[in-house]
């Protein structure tokens, strides 16, 4: 048999191999493939899914202690010994998919295979692996089989598994899946049974850890059906189908609300529920009675199937008359005659088959004016309980579902307001009818408040209808020391008020208001501290108006209990937002505030983080020497303080590099050893401690020449800048990727590029353009787009590249540094070639004095002279031919003077004796600034000059220095 299901797994593995590429090619593959695994392609691509990028998500929200796990353990610990030795990977997983238990054959299997194979906690729902064993175990809610290419994932393709739901038989929801992975040629018919007897053991033992009673009248449910010939009844009574049937978790406590009044009357009856957007169900009374003599009653649930109408539908029921309620009467009643009531016999042992019925469908007599139409109705399993106990088992039933439910539901973000929207939503309309939530502004910040009981603002409102006049959400509240939301909030204890009525501290903070909510039906109230480690939050109110009965000490001490476990949330949410804001203050404090003034490029500039938490985006204009500046963007991955704090060491290297005069490509060297050393700085703190680590810096540095309108650039794995050219077309710079910073020992490559006036340099972080949600090529198409219109100012294109580019919720954060180019005038560059020659410095002299009179800059001609005497005099002197001497005038007047030799003067203090020494001295008292740059045939020297004379300049130089005695030039 083995042998025979090995070759036809051979001969077939190829059908799925074929049919999947060409499923993915857009072919049909109709008979091709199995039909559950087709429809499982089918959604996996509909999800946006691929073959190669089906990301599984980890999780830690893992109930390891729980009903499943106990329940599964020593059925794990059988299988994993029935394979021992065996290449079998057993699989435990909840009703998310994600993994809680795993076992293996061979425990060296754990060795050799990925994490998302071995580790629990990674998720395998459908939507996040596409088809693979437990995913389409939950979606087709049955037992499975994966062979090999049925997988969607390319990593799962050599793989087989078995995969199987696993119910709470009481109430028949799923509450996990159990599933076998193995190699496809190891298949054998005998794992179906294997699986099943697994699968129903830990069912049974799930049944065990609910009540004798339970079990019992749930017996005695079965056994009723059992008795029923084939076709009077719905034969599934399985609950879990509820869900199956498009019911969601609302609609089923509608359905449970209502069931609990059905066990309370102990009666055979059928009742129709309605339920949100217009879908009507029909609920079933069963009395049953169990062997041992304990009465109950059980309620089924009858669902329209798909695409069908309700055995007794809206249509038959509501056409007017009294034939018609005789219909519904006749209908109604023929639904009850099928909830047998019988003392069944006890069976000492539940058999998973017995309980585990497929669902079915009963056909229903035609309605009047359709002959021959036939409709289809599913049933389910709703609730089971004793009416003598119902009424307050159930409700602690309810209550305790409710805290569970609130356990997941409250606090699935670290947003305060959200959170306590949560809260609200949690209890409307199972425990109160309207809810509001009061906060004070220093908790909706972040901060501990000093004084809860000030600067309280209305942060949520929430209930069944949306017209009740309480304070809107956002207003400011300042409540009474008489009401009961403060009184709640001193003394910190729950505060009940069964008649709001006569609740006089309540009706004096606004007496007009509190008349229109009464004229609303709202009549009880119950104020709750919303306290966490000992700190009150704020204030959670919960009303009640549809019910007429007062709230009692069992809603006191639910709602407690509901804002205890809110407030422990809601502090988190409070702590992370004080923490990212200090983070993002921290981000803003290490950005650039401003640029300095400069002529070269009009700058506009924006930084978005990303909503997940502050990230190391930054961006910087630096001025250079000779009019040029340096624009330069760097990402360092990944978010929060590590990654600010990093930034900011970055930038402040980055901006000391640059005041070297160094080329792009330098200045990446430079901090790809810094970011290397700081890791391994940080990674030597603790010896054997994890290291935070900052491999995946990225950096891109131009440098813009206006007097030349070149663009030298270099860029160290970052994404390449786009030029924006005059006429409005698009092109993004063929640079050299370079390696990211920190990897060491590779070289980083310029690029130049000329860029005419008015052109745009766009440089942005990958966050712009890249995004999991978002092809690649088609967001560069949309940045093309946003960037093509010439002659725009800088501040209107960022604009329009945010309205463009960047989603509401930026997973990543982005900053992004548009400069338009300018061009300093040639009339105001002045340029002269000079051979070594010492009698020519006067005639240079003169031809920089009468170039300063046409500017109009006779002020500044002295202290000009002999500045650039000084400097021509070293460079004829020590320096090589050719020299060349410039003049920008531009902001501030920069002189220069060139040659061939790589020699760097350095400045000193000269001893009284020394002949020598005090050139260099004065070229730093005349200039405001001054410097050596390095280039391709030799070195400048520069020295910038104010454009005005400064007051009391020339007097400190006259008392410092004898111009007489210093040497003729």
């Amino acid at each position: 048999m083995r042998e025979v299901i090995r070759m036809g797994l051979a001969a077939d593995d190829i059908g799925p191999v074929l049919a999947r590429d060409q499923f993915l090619r857009g072919a049909s593959v109709e008979g091709a493939v199995r039909s559950p695994i087709l429809s499982s392609w089918q959604r996996s691509q509909s999800l946006g899914l691929s073959p190669e990028g089906c990301e599984l998500p980890y999780t830690q929200d893992l109930d390891l202690d729980g009903r499943l796990v106990r329940a599964a353990g020593p059925v794990l610990n059988r299988l994993q010994a029935m394979f021992a030795g065996k290449n079998v990977n057993i699989s435990l997983a909840d009703e998310r998919g994600a993994i809680l238990q795993r076992r293996f054959g061979v425990a060296s299997m754990v060795r050799h295979l990925p994490e998302i194979q071995t580790v629990p906690g990674f998720v395998f729902h459908e939507k996040f692996g596409g088809t693979n064993g437990i995913g389409l175990a939950l979606a087709e809610r049955h037992l499975i089989h994966i062979y090999g290419a049925e997988h969607f994932a390319e990593r799962s393709q050599s793989n087989a598994c078995s995969a199987i739901p696993v119910r709470d038989l009481l109430n028949g929801r799923i509450e996990g899946v159990l599933c076998l992975g193995y190699p496809p040629a190891d298949a054998d018919a005998a794992l179906d049974t294997v699986i099943r007897r697994a699968a129903g053991t830990i069912e049974r033992r799930l049944l065990e850890q609910h009540s004798v009673r339970e079990r019992a009248l749930l017996q005695a449910y079965l056994d009723a059906r059992s008795r029923v010939p084939a076709g009077d009844a719905a034969d599934n009574g399985q609950p879990g189908e509820l869900a199956a049937s498009g019911l969601d978790w609302r609609d089923q406590m509608i359905l449970k609300e209502k069931a609990t009044e059905l066990i309370s009357t102990a009666q055979r009856a059928a009742v129709e529920v309605s339920l949100p957007g217009g879908r009507r169900v029909t609920l079933l009374s069963r009395p049953v009675t169990s062997a041992s003599g304990v009465e109950g009653v059980v309620i089924e649930a009858v669902l329209p199937s798909r695409n069908q109408r309700l055995a007794v539908s809206a249509e038959a029921v509501l056409g007017g008359g009294e034939a018609v309620a005789a219909e519904e009467a006749v209908s109604l009643e023929a639904m009850a005659a099928q909830a047998v009531s019988t003392d069944a016999l006890s069976r000492e042992a539940l058999e998973p088959q017995d309980l585990l019925a497929q669902q079915t469908f009963t056909p229903v007599a035609p309605s009047a004016g359709e002959p021959g139409a036939t409709s289809y109705a599913a049933s389910g399993l709703v609730l089971v309980g004793e009416p003598g106990v119902g009424k307050y088992a159930v409700a602690a039933r309810r209550r305790l579902e409710l805290l569970s439910e609130a356990s997941t539901r409250i606090g699935t973000t670290l947003d305060v307001s959200r959170t306590a929207r949560e809260l609200a939503e949690m209890a409307v309309p199972r425990l109160a009818d309207f809810v509001t939530i009061d906060l004070p502004e220093a908790v909706l910040r972040g901060d501990e408040p000093t004084d809860p009981v000030k600067d309280l603002h209305r942060t949520v409102v929430h209930g069944i209808r949306q017209d009740c006049p309480f304070y809107p959400a956002g207003a400011r509240v300042d409540l009474k020391p008489t009401t009961p939301q403060l009184r709640c909030l001193t003394h910190r204890t729950t505060v009940l008020e069964p008649d709001l009525r006569t609740a006089a501290g309540w009706v004096s903070q606004d007496p007009a208001a509190a008349r229109r909510i009464l004229e609303h039906g709202v009549h009880s109230l119950i104020s709750v501290p919303l306290l966490a480690r000992g700190i009150a939050l704020g204030i959670a109110s919960f009303y009640r108006s549809r019910d007429p009965a007062p709230f009692g000490d069992d809603d006191r001490s639910l709602a407690q209990e509901l804002a205890t476990r809110a407030a422990i949330c809601i502090d988190n949410a409070r702590r992370y937002t004080r923490e990212h804001s200090m983070v993002l203050a921290l981000q803003h404090s290490l950005l650039p505030h401003g640029f300095p003034e400069q002529n070269a490029v009009e700058v506009a500039h924006r930084y978005m983080p990303a909503e997940s938490g502050v990230g190391g985006d930054w961006f910087d204009v630096i001025p250079l020497s000779s009019t040029r500046v340096a624009l330069v963007v760097g990402d360092v991955v990944g978010h929060g303080l590590h990654a600010a704090a990093t930034m900011g060491r970055l930038r402040t290297a980055a901006r000391n590099f640059a005041e070297l005069d160094l080329p792009p490509d330098e200045v990446l060297t430079h901090l790809d050893n810094l970011v290397g050393r700081l890791d391994r700085e940080e990674g030597n703190e603790e010896p054997g401690a994890d290291s935070t680590g900052i491999i995946g810096a990225t950096c891109l540095y131009a440098i813009y020449d206006p007097t030349s309108q070149q663009c030298v650039m270099a860029r160290a794995g970052h994404p390449p800048p786009a030029l924006v050219h005059p006429d409005g077309t698009v092109t993004f710079a063929d640079l050299p990727a370079g390696p990211p910073l920190g990897l060491g020992g590779l070289p980083f490559e310029t690029a130049e590029f000329h860029l005419p006036e008015g052109s745009q340099l766009v440089l942005y972080t990958d966050g712009l353009i890249e995004d999991r949600d978002r092809d690649f090529d088609t967001t560069l198409e949309q940045l093309t787009r946003a960037l093509a219109h010439p002659n725009r100012p800088p501040e209107d294109t960022c604009r329009e590249v945010v309205r463009t580019m960047v989603p509401d919720h930026p997973a990543d954060d982005i900053a992004l540094l548009v400069a338009r180019t300018h061009t300093l005038d040639s009339h105001r560059i002045a340029t002269w070639d000079l051979p070594a020659d010492p009698a020519l410095v006067s005639t240079v002299r003169a031809a920089v004095t009468r170039q300063l009179a046409e500017w109009g800059l006779d002020e500044i001609g002295f202290a000009t002279e002999l500045l650039l005497s000084e400097l021509v005099t070293n460079a004829i002197r020590y320096g090589t031919a050719p020299i060349q001497v410039r003049l920008l005038y531009d902001r501030t007047l920069t002189c220069e003077v060139s040659d061939a030799s790589s020699t760097a003067p350095h400045l000193r203090l000269a001893a009284t004796t020394d002949e020598g020494g005090r050139g260099l001295f004065l070229v730093a008292q005349l200039s405001r600034s001054w410097g050596t740059r390095y280039t391709v045939g030799g070195k400048v020297i520069w020295a910038e000059c104010p454009l005005e004379v400064t007051a009391g300049r020339h007097d400190t130089v006259e008392m410092e220095f004898d111009f007489d005695d210093i040497p003729a030039i």
